[in-house]
């Protein structure tokens, strides 16, 4: 977009197909001409109503252009209604007839130009809608529409968000910072530039993970903490990382990566010793698998890493016994092998079976396509586009006002909307938006976000809190009756029972108030008496306090609201869902 004007940046973005510069040149003058002489305009449009239809059907033939009229021509037929943009100048002459014709063939051709635009269009079911969307903006802000359009069409891509999952050293960063590597995030220099660096400190095997693991503590001790993210593009799709932290003692933050995702990968280690280790009891692999299950995420990924160790040299033997080790588990958690499940042998430090399908040299035994290739052909998710906006905040921080972070769960947003943040009731306006660090005017269901918020001050939000449309406020409460699943607890769990809860983003110290009744594993019957307590793998039906007012939900109606875990002691011991809630 060479000139600053507005109306001669369609013009050229139009023509750009059609190939000859000379002529594009000329109507381009011809248009600044027109925008000047604005009593000119009606009689044009009068002149040639045929002349158009001649036009438009056979495209911009050069006589065509050339001969009568050019400048009323070629605006039409590049798909620009001319009268609309110059609205401000001729409001008296527009109301005469003619506009309604040149109307019709303007949103036509304003269909062409943006399927010949260089962005590909998505075809989603709103295509329609967005058209007369972007019709609509033309007329009210004729200066500021070629740079949001272009916006709006990027965010459109299906956007996936993903998790990394895992036992300490398993890989998951490697695998995150090579995935970043080979589809062209993270540029050669700055990969060099870690690789010289991890030498310096004798961590040369580290060097990849350092693309999500951005902070020195995280550096030095080759160890994440806080929940990396980083995103890339394929064709079809637009995917962001979650690097969630593998330590034991960082569990909490692990949680809050799975809320926002779709996709879980779980990274296993293949090296001797290293497997074995992650998934015996207190090892992470277990608890990260079924805390991704709790958090509702659709589809597991296994990658079997660390393949080309030494100890390994990708045996089919050992990728098979961990293989068998690990399924039986994940069945129990309710994953199906059929449908959500995928297993594949990697390696996350040379970067084989991440973005090429391995090598029959390497790996003669394994058939299957590559990890990328394969997100990349998972089925597309069903999102709430139509419900009420709803997002749970996931981190918050200050930068000239309060920023705050989230995935959409549901509904749209744009810049300038009004949104209360509950549980506090806080009206807000959105002043910025970003989908992936690049700014948008308006975002969609399953991107991660920040927003950049106007009436509220950074000291009033906390993680947990969400951010919803004014008409259909988040439900808030207190008190809830939950079904919950003990997973393991050594004693006996009694009213009065204190325990944390970790539900989307929030984390809150809950009291069980009472227990209702038991509910039989195989026949779903519930107990016509009183529990006196419950103890490990029974299911039961209780009453919870909280210590303050959160935001949630009954499960039926919105499930990533009404799902959550129960830790104690740096241990998951429950999972379950909000049956109702009471005050």
């Amino acid at each position: 977009m060479s000139n600053n004007g507005a109306p001669d940046s369609w013009e050229t973005q139009a023509d750009a197909p059609s190939g000859d510069t000379p002529e594009s040149d000329m109507s381009a003058k011809f248009s600044t001409l027109n925008v000047n002489a604005a009593e000119f305009v009606p009689s044009f449009s009068f002149a040639s109503p045929n002349s158009q239809d001649e036009v438009s059907p056979s495209g911009p033939s050069p006589q065509g252009e050339n001969s009568e009229t050019s400048t009323s021509n070629s605006p039409v037929a590049n798909g620009v209604p001319a009268i609309e943009v110059d609205g401000d100048v001729e409001p008296p002459e527009g109301s005469s007839t003619p506009p309604p014709p040149a109307d019709l063939p303007a949103a036509d051709s304003w269909e062409a130009a943006d399927d010949s635009d260089p962005i590909p269009p998505l075809l989603t079911p709103d295509d329609d809608e967005e058209l007369d969307e972007l019709e609509e903006e033309i007329v009210i802000k004729p200066k500021k529409k070629p740079k949001s359009s272009a916006e709006e069409f990027k965010s459109k891509k299906e956007h996936v968000n993903v998790v990394i999952i895992g036992h300490v050293d398993a890989g998951k960063s490697t695998i995150g910072g090579q995935i970043m590597a080979l589809t062209g995030m993270v540029d050669k220099r700055t990969l060099e530039k870690y690789e010289r660096e991890a030498k310096e400190r004798s961590r040369e095997s580290w060097y990849l993970s350092w693309a999500l693991d951005t902070n020195q503590e995280e550096r030095e001790k080759g160890k994440t903490v806080e929940v990396g993210r980083a995103y890339f593009e394929t064709d079809k799709k637009h995917f962001t990382i979650l690097d969630a932290p593998g330590h034991k003692s960082f569990v909490p933050n692990m949680i809050g990566g799975a809320a926002q995702a779709d996709l879980a990968v779980l990274v296993i280690s293949a090296r001797k010793g290293e497997f074995e280790t992650g998934f015996d009891r207190g090892g992470q692999t277990r608890e990260h698998a079924m805390l991704a299950k709790t958090a509702g995420v659709k589809h597991l990924m296994v990658l079997i890493n660390k393949m080309d160790d030494p100890t390994v040299e990708w045996s089919e033997a050992r990728y098979n016994e961990c293989k068998d080790k690990i399924l039986p588990y994940l069945r129990k958690l309710g994953f199906n092998p059929a449908k959500d499940l995928t297993f594949m042998p990697v390696s996350g430090q040379t970067g084989q079976g991440l973005k090429e399908a391995l090598d029959p040299t390497v790996c003669p035994w394994y058939k299957g396509e590559a990890f990328i290739s394969f997100i990349d052909s998972l089925p597309s998710l069903n999102r709430k586009m139509d419900g009420p906006f709803l997002m749970p905040v996931v981190e918050k921080y200050k930068d000239m006002g309060t920023v705050v972070m989230g995935k959409v769960e549901s509904g749209e947003m744009k810049k300038g909307q009004s949104l209360l943040l509950m549980p506090n009731r806080t009206p807000v306006v959105v002043d910025q938006l970003w989908s992936d660090d690049e700014e948008v005017t308006s975002v969609g269901p399953g991107e991660n976000i920040k927003v950049k918020l106007k009436g509220i001050e950074e000291e009033d939000v906390s993680p947990g809190f969400v951010l919803c449309d004014p008409n259909a406020p988040a439900r808030t409460g207190r008190i809830f009756d939950a079904q919950v699943v003990i997973l393991e607890h050594k004693s006996i769990i009694c009213a009065g029972y204190s325990a944390v809860m970790h539900i989307h983003c929030v984390a809150e110290e809950v009291t069980v108030k009472a227990l209702i009744c038991l509910i039989d594993k195989k026949t779903g019957d519930k107990s016509k008496t009183r529990p006196r307590f419950v103890k490990q793998d029974q299911v039961a039906i209780m009453r919870i306090e909280c210590a303050g007012v959160i935001c949630l939900e009954q499960f039926k109606l919105f499930p990533q609201m009404g799902r959550f875990t129960l830790r104690d002691e740096g241990k998951t011991i429950a999972i379950g869902k909000v049956l109702k809630v009471v005050e």
